[in-house]
């Protein structure tokens, strides 16, 4: 059971600051790093904060917010994205940031305490809890498998962007699954354990599962957890709206992220679809693309753009949550 908190605000607190028009900054501030909180935001001390790591461990440890400044503090940059709303699974969000994170490496506390050989998952609870979409939950609860833990970069953080966490985005700590969506990364920290299956909770069971497209083989496949984000771009310039002159050079360009990394991004100014440049990923970032457009004559243009990850992956055209982005273009004579 988790400790009562307060919550202010109280219930269902969403805030997208910026629209992709907007992600002008290679990483982007905190207050514009987007924000969901299912019960509301806890407010957490942290004088006499503390969460503990339990479970299928040989060494059960707690750790306050001091005894996880005393590890090796890990950095790293790595894009950051909200899947949206679970009661409309699917439609695209574009709810994504660039930001640096700062913490321990999951992997030094586990080793510490060293992990059972049954234990195949981690369980993170969260200090919030309440009442959503008509669904009651003790506490929020999300689940990893211990293999993503193993491939790196998985942290326990407390800071971001070089500050301490806020309370919107965590405070006074919380676990962070690089290239995973947002939901997995619980905020407000309160509780790890190790086990030998899957949560169980609304936020594992429930919300955040969706079946995957349908083969031959099984046309009705089961539900699977929203993990893994799927590899997506957006344009940032131009704006959705914007006015150019045909025959002047018009700068494309937007942002592309994966969590293999970009291989290659396409954009389509309206006849088809060109190579655009795209640059060498720092550390688990996005990765800007950029394409120089000269329009030839007047009209209403659609500039659109898709992305595909190192591992051959690509955006699909539409009806899924990673559907190509587009804006539309006003070209003036």
């Amino acid at each position: 059971m988790s400790p009562r908190v307060v919550l202010d605000p109280v219930g269902l607190f969403r805030r997208v600051p910026l629209q992709p028009h907007q992600l002008t900054e290679p990483v982007t501030p905190t207050a514009d790093v987007p924000v969901l909180a299912h019960f509301g935001v806890p407010r957490v001390a942290e004088a006499g904060w503390s969460f503990e790591l339990t479970g299928l461990v040989r060494r059960p440890r707690t750790y306050s917010l001091d005894e996880l400044r005393g590890y090796p503090r890990r950095e790293l940059m790595a894009f950051h994205q909200c899947v949206g709303n679970p009661l409309t699974p699917g439609a695209p969000a574009r709810r994504i940031s660039n930001v640096v994170w700062g913490g321990v490496d999951l992997r030094t506390l586990l080793d510490e305490a060293g992990v059972e050989p049954g234990a195949s998952f981690l369980w993170s609870y969260g200090l919030d809890g309440g009442r959503f979409a008509d669904v009651d939950c003790e506490a929020f609860v999300k689940d990893v498998r211990l293999s993503r833990v193993d491939s790196g970069d998985v942290l326990v953080a407390y800071e971001l962007n070089g500050e301490p966490l806020t309370a919107q985005h965590g405070f006074p700590a919380r676990l962070v699954v690089p290239g995973w969506y947002g939901t997995n990364s619980v905020k407000w920290l309160h509780r790890m354990v190790l086990a030998d299956r899957r949560a169980d909770g609304p936020f594992t069971t429930t919300f955040y599962n969706e079946p995957p497209p349908p083969t031959p083989e099984d046309p009705s496949p089961a539900p699977r957890p929203v993990w893994e984000i799927a590899p997506e771009s957006v344009v940032v310039s131009p704006a959705p709206g914007a006015r150019v002159r045909a025959g002047d050079e018009v700068d494309v360009w937007g942002w592309a992220w994966a969590p293999a990394g970009v291989r290659t991004v396409e954009v389509s100014v309206g006849n088809g679809w060109s190579p655009a440049t795209v640059e060498t990923r720092e550390q688990l970032a996005w990765q800007r693309f950029r394409m120089r457009w000269r329009p030839a004559a007047p009209g209403e243009v659609t500039v659109a753009c898709r992305a595909v990850d190192n591992t051959g992956v690509g955006q699909p055209s539409v009806t899924a949550r990673n559907q190509v982005h587009s804006v539309p273009v006003t070209v003036t004579a």
